[in-house]
Protein backbone atom coordinates (compact mmCIF):
# COMPACT_ATOMS: atom_id res chain seq x y z
CA UNK A 1 0.00 0.00 0.00
CA UNK A 2 1.43 3.44 -1.03
CA UNK A 3 1.84 5.99 1.64
CA UNK A 4 -0.36 8.44 0.95
CA UNK A 5 -0.16 12.18 2.96
CA UNK A 6 -2.47 13.18 5.74
CA UNK A 7 -4.19 15.77 3.36
CA UNK A 8 -4.69 12.92 0.90
CA UNK A 9 -6.52 10.76 3.93
CA UNK A 10 -8.73 13.31 5.10
CA UNK A 11 -10.19 14.19 1.49
CA UNK A 12 -11.84 10.76 1.84
CA UNK A 13 -13.52 11.76 4.99
CA UNK A 14 -17.48 12.80 4.08
CA UNK A 15 -18.16 16.81 4.89
CA UNK A 16 -21.33 16.80 6.89
CA UNK A 17 -22.00 20.28 6.08
CA UNK A 18 -24.46 21.28 2.97
CA UNK A 19 -22.75 23.47 -0.29
CA UNK A 20 -24.56 26.49 0.67
CA UNK A 21 -22.75 28.48 3.11
CA UNK A 22 -19.85 26.41 2.91
CA UNK A 23 -16.87 29.10 3.77
CA UNK A 24 -13.86 26.66 5.22
CA UNK A 25 -13.29 23.19 3.61
CA UNK A 26 -13.11 20.12 5.67
CA UNK A 27 -9.37 19.05 4.66
CA UNK A 28 -7.68 22.32 6.36
CA UNK A 29 -9.97 22.29 9.17
CA UNK A 30 -8.73 18.53 10.05
CA UNK A 31 -5.07 19.45 9.60
CA UNK A 32 -6.03 22.50 12.29
CA UNK A 33 -7.18 20.42 14.77
CA UNK A 34 -4.34 16.98 14.09
CA UNK A 35 -1.82 20.32 14.33
CA UNK A 36 -3.29 21.75 17.74
CA UNK A 37 -3.37 18.53 19.01
CA UNK A 38 0.18 17.61 18.08
CA UNK A 39 1.08 20.72 20.04
CA UNK A 40 -0.90 19.44 23.12
CA UNK A 41 -3.38 21.94 22.93
CA UNK A 42 -6.86 20.60 23.62
CA UNK A 43 -9.60 22.67 23.27
CA UNK A 44 -11.81 24.56 20.52
CA UNK A 45 -10.78 27.80 21.45
CA UNK A 46 -7.09 26.52 21.49
CA UNK A 47 -7.23 25.02 18.12
CA UNK A 48 -9.31 28.04 16.71
CA UNK A 49 -6.45 30.54 18.61
CA UNK A 50 -3.43 29.22 15.76
CA UNK A 51 -4.03 31.53 13.29
CA UNK A 52 -4.28 34.62 14.98
CA UNK A 53 -1.37 33.51 17.13
CA UNK A 54 1.03 32.20 13.92
CA UNK A 55 -0.56 34.07 11.47
CA UNK A 56 -2.13 33.82 8.18
CA UNK A 57 0.91 32.14 6.88
CA UNK A 58 0.26 28.72 8.84
CA UNK A 59 -3.28 29.08 7.38
CA UNK A 60 -2.57 29.21 3.98
CA UNK A 61 0.09 26.07 4.19
CA UNK A 62 -2.72 24.32 5.95
CA UNK A 63 -5.07 24.71 2.89
CA UNK A 64 -7.48 27.66 3.71
CA UNK A 65 -7.46 30.04 0.61
CA UNK A 66 -7.74 32.91 2.05
CA UNK A 67 -5.82 32.60 5.47
CA UNK A 68 -8.39 32.89 7.72
CA UNK A 69 -9.37 30.14 10.06
CA UNK A 70 -12.60 28.77 11.78
CA UNK A 71 -13.73 29.78 15.01
CA UNK A 72 -14.45 27.78 18.14
CA UNK A 73 -17.83 27.53 17.78
CA UNK A 74 -17.65 26.51 13.88
CA UNK A 75 -15.13 24.13 14.99
CA UNK A 76 -17.96 23.03 17.74
CA UNK A 77 -21.03 22.28 15.12
CA UNK A 78 -18.66 20.51 12.62
CA UNK A 79 -16.88 18.14 14.36
CA UNK A 80 -20.17 16.73 16.31
CA UNK A 81 -21.57 16.04 12.70
CA UNK A 82 -18.54 14.27 11.66
CA UNK A 83 -18.56 10.78 10.88
CA UNK A 84 -16.04 9.36 13.71
CA UNK A 85 -15.99 5.85 12.30
CA UNK A 86 -14.43 7.46 8.20
CA UNK A 87 -12.67 9.70 9.99
CA UNK A 88 -10.85 6.36 11.90
CA UNK A 89 -10.61 4.63 8.25
CA UNK A 90 -8.85 7.69 7.00
CA UNK A 91 -6.09 8.05 9.69
CA UNK A 92 -5.29 4.05 9.84
CA UNK A 93 -5.08 4.42 5.75
CA UNK A 94 -2.93 7.35 6.61
CA UNK A 95 -0.60 5.07 9.40
CA UNK A 96 -0.66 1.55 8.36
CA UNK A 97 2.20 2.35 5.35
CA UNK A 98 4.48 4.32 7.68
CA UNK A 99 4.14 1.31 10.18
CA UNK A 100 7.75 -0.71 10.32
CA UNK A 101 7.81 -4.38 9.68
CA UNK A 102 8.11 -5.27 13.07
CA UNK A 103 4.83 -3.95 13.97
CA UNK A 104 3.27 -7.24 13.81
CA UNK A 105 1.32 -7.23 17.13
CA UNK A 106 -1.33 -5.10 18.24
CA UNK A 107 -3.66 -5.02 22.00
CA UNK A 108 -7.16 -4.44 21.82
CA UNK A 109 -8.43 -2.44 24.97
CA UNK A 110 -11.06 -0.74 26.30
CA UNK A 111 -10.61 2.90 28.19
CA UNK A 112 -13.34 5.35 29.47
CA UNK A 113 -11.45 8.70 28.21
CA UNK A 114 -10.19 10.74 31.28
CA UNK A 115 -11.79 13.87 31.96
CA UNK A 116 -14.61 13.24 29.85
CA UNK A 117 -17.35 12.55 32.11
CA UNK A 118 -19.74 15.70 32.76
CA UNK A 119 -21.65 15.26 36.09
CA UNK A 120 -24.12 12.81 35.68
CA UNK A 121 -23.52 11.87 32.07
CA UNK A 122 -21.23 9.28 31.54
CA UNK A 123 -17.22 9.44 30.55
CA UNK A 124 -16.61 9.16 26.92
CA UNK A 125 -15.74 5.01 26.45
CA UNK A 126 -13.12 3.84 23.71
CA UNK A 127 -12.19 1.05 22.04
CA UNK A 128 -8.43 0.99 20.53
CA UNK A 129 -5.99 -0.97 18.64
CA UNK A 130 -2.56 0.00 19.95
CA UNK A 131 0.41 -1.21 18.10
CA UNK A 132 3.44 -1.30 21.00
CA UNK A 133 6.71 -2.12 19.41
CA UNK A 134 5.93 1.41 17.53
CA UNK A 135 3.77 3.07 20.70
CA UNK A 136 0.91 4.33 17.90
CA UNK A 137 -2.56 4.02 17.72
CA UNK A 138 -3.37 2.14 14.95
CA UNK A 139 -7.39 3.10 15.49
CA UNK A 140 -9.97 3.38 17.99
CA UNK A 141 -13.85 3.67 17.94
CA UNK A 142 -16.54 5.22 20.59
CA UNK A 143 -18.67 1.95 22.61
CA UNK A 144 -22.00 4.22 22.22
CA UNK A 145 -25.17 2.84 25.09
CA UNK A 146 -26.43 0.54 22.75
CA UNK A 147 -23.10 -1.66 22.17
CA UNK A 148 -19.68 -3.33 24.42
CA UNK A 149 -16.31 -3.48 23.84
CA UNK A 150 -17.08 -7.14 21.57
CA UNK A 151 -18.92 -5.33 19.02
CA UNK A 152 -17.09 -2.40 19.00
CA UNK A 153 -13.74 -4.26 18.40
CA UNK A 154 -15.61 -6.31 15.64
CA UNK A 155 -16.38 -3.01 13.85
CA UNK A 156 -12.40 -1.61 14.82
CA UNK A 157 -10.95 -5.15 13.06
CA UNK A 158 -13.09 -4.18 9.98
CA UNK A 159 -11.18 -1.24 9.33
CA UNK A 160 -7.41 -2.49 10.24
CA UNK A 161 -5.18 -4.25 8.79
CA UNK A 162 -5.24 -7.71 10.44
CA UNK A 163 -3.50 -9.87 7.75
CA UNK A 164 -0.02 -11.40 9.27
CA UNK A 165 -0.89 -9.55 12.20
CA UNK A 166 -1.36 -11.31 15.86
CA UNK A 167 -4.12 -9.86 17.85
CA UNK A 168 -3.79 -9.53 21.75
CA UNK A 169 -7.16 -9.29 23.84
CA UNK A 170 -7.96 -9.95 27.30
CA UNK A 171 -11.22 -11.86 28.27
CA UNK A 172 -13.21 -9.12 27.25
CA UNK A 173 -12.91 -10.35 23.92
CA UNK A 174 -12.81 -13.83 24.00
CA UNK A 175 -15.81 -14.24 21.53
CA UNK A 176 -16.38 -16.79 18.67
CA UNK A 177 -17.21 -14.37 16.15
CA UNK A 178 -14.36 -12.14 16.78
CA UNK A 179 -11.65 -14.76 16.72
CA UNK A 180 -13.11 -15.85 13.18
CA UNK A 181 -12.82 -12.58 11.90
CA UNK A 182 -9.36 -12.24 12.45
CA UNK A 183 -8.64 -15.74 11.34
CA UNK A 184 -10.45 -14.60 8.30
CA UNK A 185 -8.75 -12.01 7.94
CA UNK A 186 -5.57 -13.67 7.93
CA UNK A 187 -4.28 -12.79 11.22
CA UNK A 188 -3.76 -14.73 14.78
CA UNK A 189 -4.90 -14.32 18.38
CA UNK A 190 -3.66 -14.43 21.53
CA UNK A 191 -6.63 -13.55 24.23
CA UNK A 192 -5.66 -13.40 28.15
CA UNK A 193 -8.08 -14.90 30.90
CA UNK A 194 -6.99 -13.38 34.06
CA UNK A 195 -7.94 -14.09 37.75
CA UNK A 196 -10.85 -11.59 38.07
CA UNK A 197 -12.46 -14.22 35.53
CA UNK A 198 -12.49 -16.96 37.58
CA UNK A 199 -15.08 -19.13 35.46
CA UNK A 200 -13.88 -18.38 32.22
CA UNK A 201 -10.13 -19.83 33.33
CA UNK A 202 -12.21 -22.39 34.90
CA UNK A 203 -13.77 -23.84 31.92
CA UNK A 204 -10.56 -23.15 29.50
CA UNK A 205 -8.41 -25.26 31.54
CA UNK A 206 -11.18 -28.20 31.56
CA UNK A 207 -10.96 -27.75 27.67
CA UNK A 208 -7.35 -28.13 27.09
CA UNK A 209 -7.49 -31.29 29.97
CA UNK A 210 -10.02 -32.81 27.91
CA UNK A 211 -8.10 -32.54 24.49
CA UNK A 212 -4.34 -33.52 26.58
CA UNK A 213 -6.29 -36.35 27.98
CA UNK A 214 -7.99 -37.22 25.08
CA UNK A 215 -4.81 -37.90 23.27
CA UNK A 216 -3.43 -40.26 25.78
CA UNK A 217 -5.93 -42.19 25.37
CA UNK A 218 -5.52 -42.25 21.65
CA UNK A 219 -1.83 -42.93 22.04
CA UNK A 220 -2.35 -45.58 24.80
CA UNK A 221 -4.65 -47.79 21.76
CA UNK A 222 -3.09 -46.96 18.78
CA UNK A 223 -0.78 -49.80 17.67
Amino acid sequence: MPAITLSEAFACVPDPRSLHGRRYPLVPILCLVTLGLLMGKRTLGSFARLGRVYGPELLLALGFPRGSGPTKSMLSRLLRRLDVVALEAALARWLAPRLPEDAEVFSLDGKTLRGSRDGEVPGVHLVAAYAPLVQAVLGEIRVDAKTNEHKAALELLGILPVKGKVVLGDAAFCQRDLAEKIVDAGGDYVLFAKENQPGLVIDIQAGFSYEAAAARRHAAFSP
